[in-house]
């Protein structure tokens, strides 16, 4: 079967889980040394044909797929993901597949590792080799600098940030040698704007190298700007497969969502005279935060009750840094007043009986259990803080779990974030990137908390959902009260939600400028030219 330039061809692809149909007759082709990119929503079906793809064990132990599967013009039905690299596919999961433990060049090169001969291999064999060290780090500084980012290949992957985590999971997959297939799923939802458009410019380098790319994002700029062909799955079928020239971004997440997208800034933004600027909530003064990556210096900031307040700023700049260091999840020391009282800092569970709560960026790592169903997870900190979702006997002495309690909080959030799944008993690995975030939200909200950090809010979540996401925080925040500080690296989304934003820049706070200012403001303040202020904010700053 030989068609040219076609390097892989979908032919009537279809697949279901437990009855529950996924994929149907999905067919597309992708020419060698083309980008394709691969959108729809959560639960589109997205994921599932990258895993048959790749011979995922999950796809074998359900039954398999229907349908056909060719590579370089031969048929392929791989049975593991080692099939598939010796068949010259890489990918890069949604989910990290990396050693904490172990450094860059180390998991870059893991499983290839560089040898060199000594006395003893000489005499039994290779396989006795020592580790060449100074040729591992130079073959992982060659890929990472493929990538264009500055990495120390020595640096442990556990005091990484998250983009550099992603960074180092593609160096890993470019590493090897044959590649013929990247498979990229969500490689941008971890990165910064800048982080994005650095990869972006390597993904081209790679395509005109005759390495093919399928590129899964949710940031539709992306597609647009970097795409040769496009791909868009609704429901498990492919609605649209054409060029991506003359394509807008409008049209994409219409036929994604297959109805008419809104804009995000429908968003109600609250006026000045709406707060008060004596009652202050949080008072940040000389914070400094130890976080690999994001490190925090001397910050200072004032966060009015029942405002949205924005946090943003450059990759590595520290905005990240500073919910992660109150939270107590990084070492953090300097004076933080919440409610008119101190709050002890580098104890989280502290922090949370206070009243605060946290949505970390990282997800996985730090915001799930992912082995337990979405309604513990969701009830679970609640539980374990405020005793909600818990009945008592005899004072207290004997507690068992309130499961119809727990059952009812989590299909109303369910409900309200349109977390999909099949029902609240799903475990949470089980979701969609997209949907875990949502638990995620929910978690928090299930604290009731009085003040609420979410860092990244948005992030691996498509189109439609985003929207909503951002739409329940302002909610939450109307009709309870509850003041938000929003860390993201997406300024208009920012806009489209705060009241005020800080910009962060070299670990201190540059600025804090209203929502309604202009772009160039912002940018001012992150490039670190002028360190404005907004009126009447100096006094904040100091």
């Amino acid at each position: 079967m030989s068609e040219g330039n076609i390097l892989l061809k979908v032919e009537n692809v279809g697949k279901q889980f437990e009855g529950n149909r996924v994929l149907k007759d999905v067919n597309f082709t992708l020419k060698k040394g083309e980008i394709l990119g691969l959108v729809g929503e959560n639960g589109a079906g997205k994921s599932t044909l990258m895993k048959i793809l790749f011979g995922m064990n999950v796809i074998q132990e359900t039954g398999g797929y229907e349908g056909n599967i060719y590579l370089d013009g031969e048929k392929i039905n791989f049975k593991s993901p080692l099939e598939a690299l010796n068949s010259g596919i890489g990918m890069v999961h949604q989910e990290f597949s990396l050693i904490p433990g172990f450094t860059a060049a180390e998991n870059i090169l893991l499983n290839v590792e560089k040898t060199k001969p000594n006395v003893i291999s000489k005499i039994f064999g290779k396989r006795l080799e020592t580790i060449d060290e100074k040729e591992m780090k130079k073959s992982a500084q060659i890929a990472i600098e493929t990538l264009g980012v500055d990495i120390d290949p020595d640096t442990l992957i556990s005091e990484m940030p998250v983009g550099h985590k992603q960074f180092i999971e593609i160096a890993r997959e470019i590493d090897r040698e044959k590649v013929k297939l990247l498979v990229l799923d969500e490689p941008t939802a971890v990165l910064t704007e800048s982080e994005a458009e650095i990869l972006l410019k390597a993904m081209r380098k790679l395509a005109d190298s005759g390495v093919s790319i399928i590129f899964i994002s949710h940031r539709l700029n992306e597609i647009i700007s970097i795409c040769d062909k496009l791909v868009v799955l609704r429901d498990g079928v492919v609605i649209v497969e054409r060029p991506t020239k003359g394509v807008e971004i409008r049209q994409i997440a219409e036929w994604m969502v297959g109805r008419s997208v809104e804009g995000e800034k429908s968003v109600h933004i609250k006026n000045e005279e709406d707060f008060d600027d004596k009652d202050i909530i949080l008072e940040v003064k000389n914070l400094w935060v130890d976080m690999p990556g994001e490190t925090v210096r001397d910050v200072n900031f004032k966060v009015r009750r029942g405002e949205i307040f924005g946090i943003g700023g450059l990759a590595g700049q520290g905005k990240l840094g500073i919910p992660n260091g109150i939270m107590g999840l990084f070492p953090s020391g300097g004076e933080v007043t919440f409610n008119d009282k101190n709050l002890a800092l580098n104890n989280t569970y502290n922090a949370l009986k206070s009243g605060l709560a946290f949505v970390s960026e990282d997800r996985r790592g730090v915001g799930l259990l992912l082995d337990e169903p979405i309604d513990m997870n969701i009830a679970f900190n609640a539980m374990q803080v405020h005793d909600k979702f818990i009945k008592k006997l005899l004072g207290g002495l004997i507690k068992w779990c309130d499961n119809k309690a727990i059952k009812e909080c989590a299909e109303k959030y369910i409900k309200e974030l349109d977390i999909k799944c099949t029902s609240e008993k799903q475990k949470a690995r089980q979701l969609s990137g997209g949907n875990q975030q949502k638990v995620c939200l929910a978690k928090a909200f299930a604290l009731e908390p009085t003040l609420l950090f979410v860092s990244e809010p948005t992030r691996g979540i498509d189109v439609g959902a985003k929207k909503l996401v951002l739409d329940a925080l302002r909610r939450y925040n109307e009709e309870n009260n509850t003041t938000i500080i929003m860390v993201s690296s997406e300024l208009e989304e920012l806009r489209s939600i705060c009241d005020r934003i800080a910009i962060v820049s070299e670990g201190k706070v540059a600025g804090i400028l209203s929502a309604k200012a202009s772009v160039t403001d912002f940018g001012l303040l992150m490039s670190g030219i002028d360190k404005l202020e907004e009126e009447g904010e100096s006094n904040e700053q100091n």
